[in-house]
């Protein structure tokens, strides 16, 4: 169990200057080499004249507290999962996006083409290209007013939704009709929803057919209501239909596992992925007020299977509602000092240009 923040800042107040400075120390040098640290290695880098002796007994209260571990038989250290919470939370120094960083950033924004879903994948590209991770970004859902919805029949248990948007986006969406659906009580579930949609929203829409399906409930046939019922829950879903998420940089997590062992963990992390049978809750882990949060190991439930980091960050409309998220998931030895502020810029650059496009 991850300690809180209360008995972390314990935990802190207790170490002495010196177990402070191994402490970061170590961390510091795993998180950029990936490598367990040894006494000799501190000793030529510890501020004050010491012994690799003094060091190594300092790194033993360490582990006994539960910060550092000693992976196999080497005799250097690692942090834990505690120890890079506690890092992370009270000594990470976190500066400015380095001016390389930001260029690359606000390259991907030129050119209005490609509309917000173009801006993003590029965005998740350049994420990924920065950080050497793999970017993740949860686009908005689509809230414009409906113009328009038809049904079209597929076969007997798949049915094609055409929804047009009075903002012109247009969007397909197959799914399972309740059984016994025919022609005829599709077009009337259409022309059901057609006569409410006119100005609302899809949000909207399903609060009115909710009070229509009661008020109306015999003017409509029983697999008519089905379908405008099992429609609207789907489209309202906060699951694999109403958002998208973008993935880019697969090769980087891949490319970088060396082992079997972490070969099959990121196997896993991706193939979680791509059944996005938790992205709703990927949304929510940014729900809890702005900026950035990090994910470290288990803490993540999303991706406690991959042994990984989530640096995540939400972004605004401009009516400052959450309505979308970018991040970076890496190994837990990830560079938090640098990706945190990518992170952040990143998602107030796009919070930003969504609401100059939705004030166009």
């Amino acid at each position: 169990m991850m300690p809180d923040l209360t008995s972390q800042t314990a935990i802190l107040s207790e170490m002495n200057d010196r177990s402070r400075e191994v402490f970061r120390r170590v961390v510091e040098a795993y998180l950029a080499s990936g490598d367990p640290v040894g006494s000799r290695t501190l000793t030529r880098s510890m501020t004050e004249s010491v012994s690799a002796a003094t060091i190594r007994n300092v790194m033993q209260d360490l582990e006994y507290l539960g910060l550092l571990g000693s992976p196999h038989t080497s005799s250097g250290r690692i942090p834990t999962q505690i120890g890079l919470r506690l890092f992370v939370d009270g000594l990470l120094e976190v500066g400015e996006v380095a001016l390389e960083d930001r260029n690359r950033i606000d390259a991907t924004t030129g050119g209005n083409q490609s509309g917000v879903t173009g801006l993003l994948d590029r965005v998740g590209s350049a994420l990924s290209g920065i950080t050497q991770g793999a970017s993740l970004v949860l686009t908005p859902k689509h809230e414009a007013p409906i113009k328009h919805i038809e049904f079209v029949s597929l076969s007997a248990d798949r049915a094609l939704v055409v929804l047009v948007f009075a903002d012109s986006h247009v969007e397909n969406r197959v799914f399972t009709p309740p059984p016994g659906q025919t022609p005829s009580s599709m077009r009337e579930a259409a022309n059901f929803l057609n006569a409410l949609a006119e100005g609302k929203t899809l949000s909207e829409l399903r609060q009115s057919v909710g009070v229509e399906i009661n008020v109306r409930r015999q003017e409509i046939d029983r697999l008519a209501r089905e379908l405008v019922e099992t429609g609207l829950v789907l489209w309202e879903n906060a699951g694999e239909q109403s958002e998208r998420l973008i993935v880019r940089g697969r090769a980087n997590l891949l490319d970088g596992s060396s082992e079997a062992l972490d070969f099959d963990r990121i196997r896993q992390l991706f193939d979680d992925l791509e059944r996005k049978r938790d992205i709703a809750e990927f949304l929510e882990l940014t729900e809890q007020g702005e900026g950035v949060r990090i994910f470290i190991g288990s803490e993540n439930k999303l991706f406690s299977l991959s042994g990984s980091s989530l640096v995540v960050s939400p972004y605004m409309n401009a009516d400052r509602k959450i309505i979308g998220a970018v991040g970076v998931i890496g190994p837990t030895r990830l560079n938090y000092a640098r990706i945190v502020p990518i992170v952040d810029y990143t998602a107030q650059l796009v919070g930003r240009l969504i609401s100059d496009r939705s004030r166009g």
